[in-house]
């Protein structure tokens, strides 16, 4: 019994999960006889004792150290209410002071309004004046030389301050200038943007708002970025013209190109084609079209000089019958029949049109061959034009037809292949009707020759035969 109170009294002090180890530790000792055992279960329970103060001990550090920390908290959340509570009314009285602010504004503008009275609307024509001059002298060649305007009539344009006396001034001033130097020639330094888009200082010649080059050529002025840039593609002789020009100081008068649109014409020049590049718009069809053309044009002129020299020497053959020479379809056909002693007359007959027939192939060379590429081209034409078309819808299926700069290629193509078919066809059928004409009549020569040369021998043969 002495065991099991004992035990109660240790299972109020200790853990549960000992409980059933400490049951059997002192089942064990009160149903060991011997008195060693009673030893051990003395020590046994004084560990225990132990163990449950240093547990008790540990656990009313534990109470303690949570009561602290609950108070810090506690401390820490009051403070922090505090402090909000002091925060908002800070912004209170902020809120407070911004609406009388915003009162003292309002009556300050209020009667603003009423001493400016109709001197406000001066004001507001005077931003709308400045931001309207802006505009206007944006691109003009004069703001290159005079680019700091620019930022006052930005300023003055915005209205965001009353303008004084000397702002008028500057604006009236600027007025004056631009109209001044629309009538000046004028060299200035800048920064010019030249063909590579390199950057460099030159010096810039100016006439009035019109015109600016410098020894590469004419200039072209971007409002946006405000630099001088030299144009890809001159005009015709401007360079020329831009380097003479003021070269004398002691000439009066000088030529000078001026575009009256202030650049707008020299930028579309610009961007305007030339005859190689309409080629190249003409794609592969164009490039097979325009060798097909050399080809049946160097062959038409070697034709042509050919039937003019063989025309020539016919022509003095024609002085010479009784001589003929070799040299000419027209002598050779005489010739034929010069050693000939046969008097039939249907084999003098054949020998003669055997002759004729011999000369004619080169006489009525490339004339088929040309007819051919006078047919060909318009038919290659008609392909370029079809394919530039396919091209167009194929970009309009694409992109869509909101722009119409990207239809331009095939639009182009289409065209310029028609134009390039026409060019080769039409001056070579001329020239083809011109080389079959030169033709006939030499073979009519040489077939009146011949008749005549026949009728001859058989009025010959007839006085012998009589």
């Amino acid at each position: 019994m002495k065991a099991f109170s004992l035990f109660a009294s240790l299972r109020l002090s200790l853990p549960s999960q000992l409980h059933s180890l400490l049951y059997g530790l002192i089942l064990a000792a009160f149903a060991t006889p011997p008195a060693h055992a009673q030893t051990g279960m003395d020590e046994l329970l004084q560990q225990i004792q132990q163990g449950s103060q240093a547990a008790a001990k540990l656990n009313a550090e534990r109470e303690q150290r949570f009561l602290r920390n609950k108070n810090e908290q506690a401390a820490l959340l009051a403070k922090a209410e505090a402090d909000f509570a002091a925060a908002n009314a800070r912004a209170d009285q902020a809120k407070a002071r911004f609406a009388v602010g915003q009162g003292e504004i309002a009556e300050l503008k209020r009667r603003l309004t009423e001493r400016v009275g109709d001197t406000g609307q001066m004001y507001a024509a005077i931003a709308q004046a400045a931001g309207e001059f802006r505009s206007q002298i944006a691109g003009s060649l004069v703001t290159a030389q005079f680019p700091d305007r620019i930022a006052f009539l930005d300023r003055l344009a915005q209205g965001g301050e009353i303008p004084g006396v000397d702002d008028l001034e500057q604006l009236w001033f600027l007025y004056a200038q631009e109209a001044a130097e629309s009538g000046k020639v004028a060299r200035f330094e800048a920064q010019v943007i030249d063909g590579v888009g390199a950057k460099s200082a030159v010096e810039v010649t100016r006439a009035g708002a019109f015109a600016a080059f410098d020894e590469d050529g004419y200039l072209s002025f971007d409002a946006a970025s405000g630099q001088l840039s030299v144009l890809p593609r001159q005009p015709r002789d401007a360079l020329k013209l831009a380097r003479a020009f003021g070269a004398d100081e002691r000439e009066a008068t000088s030529t000078l190109l001026l575009d009256p649109s202030r650049g707008e014409l020299l930028r579309l020049m610009a961007e305007r084609p030339t005859v190689l590049d309409r080629v190249h718009q003409g794609g592969l069809v164009g490039y097979v079209i325009i060798a097909i053309g050399v080809v049946g044009a160097i062959l038409a002129t070697y034709q042509l000089l050919y039937l003019t020299g063989v025309g020539v020497k016919v022509r003095r053959q024609l002085g010479q019958v009784t001589e003929p020479r070799t040299d000419n379809p027209l002598g050779r056909v005489l010739a034929s029949l010069s050693n000939d002693t046969t008097q039939d007359p249907e084999v003098l007959e054949t020998r003669l049109s055997e002759a004729v027939l011999r000369e004619t192939p080169r006489l009525e060379r490339f004339q088929s061959l040309l007819r051919m590429i006078v047919a060909a081209g318009p038919l290659l034409g008609l392909l370029g034009t079809v394919v530039g078309m396919i091209i167009t819808f194929q970009v309009i299926t694409e992109v869509g037809s909101g722009d119409p700069k990207l239809m331009a290629g095939g639009i182009s193509q289409a065209m310029v292949a028609t134009v390039l078919g026409l060019i080769i066809a039409i001056p070579l059928l001329f020239v083809n009707s011109f080389l079959m004409s030169r033709s006939r009549m030499l073979t009519q020569i040489l077939d009146e020759q011949a008749a005549g040369l026949l009728a001859q021998r058989l009025e010959a043969q007839g006085g012998r035969d009589a």
